[in-house]
């Protein structure tokens, strides 16, 4: 199913995204919201596996650049994250921990010694959504825990918002699927860890 609105709206966080109170404070929050066609999957989970699956090349080799970086100061590199053990039972969206899952949001992240991340995938109905269309919002909240992951996130914050809009775009132009009956299988090798 192809969408012809690619456009993607920074908004407030949801009210109803769960990792709004994941973390002890916040040291960065933002949100980006995109319209779904009225057929669209309302499966949170199906949804994030389509975004985190569509990312642009430019994405990969960033995260190669910064992998070389985080692994030598002790943070976990992806290839860290996703041959962690929990990956193994579908515990993992790519690199990504599933920490929640409920019909209309999947939450996703890391806790890690110098910052915690929570990314959530929210499905709106069209029926709650600011208009007549379902809409979905990935917001992403961050604690800090020391000054290393005040560095990390200085240095990846700028290219973050690019990163999710990207790959909200992405997906919209691969085309948004109908609802599955089950959840698509864990898939192996992220396209920016190869």
């Amino acid at each position: 199913m192809n969408s012809t609105d690619f456009s993607v709206t920074a908004v407030a966080l949801p009210e109803a995204a769960s990792s709004r109170t994941t973390c002890a404070a916040t040291d960065l929050a933002d949100a980006y919201a995109m319209r779904l066609p009225a057929h669209a999957s309302s499966d949170p989970e199906q949804l994030a596996r389509l975004i985190l699956s569509n990312q642009a090349p430019w994405v990969g080799q960033r995260a190669r650049v910064c992998d070389a970086i985080v692994g030598r100061l002790g943070i976990k590199t992806a290839q860290q994250l996703q041959n962690a053990p929990d990956a193994a039972v579908g515990g993992r969206i790519y690199i990504f921990k599933i920490y929640a899952k409920s019909a209309h949001e999947v939450v996703l992240g890391e806790a890690d010694s110098p910052l915690d991340f929570r990314l959530s995938v929210l499905h709106e109905p069209a029926a709650t959504a600011a208009g007549s269309t379902p809409r979905m919002i990935v917001s992403t909240v961050v604690h800090l825990h020391n000054q290393l992951g005040r560095a990390y996130l200085a240095r990846i914050a700028p290219f973050h918002r690019a990163v999710v809009q990207s790959a909200l775009r992405r997906a919209a132009r691969s085309g948004w699927p109908v609802a599955l009956t089950s959840p698509a299988p864990p898939t192996r090798g992220a396209p920016w860890t190869h």
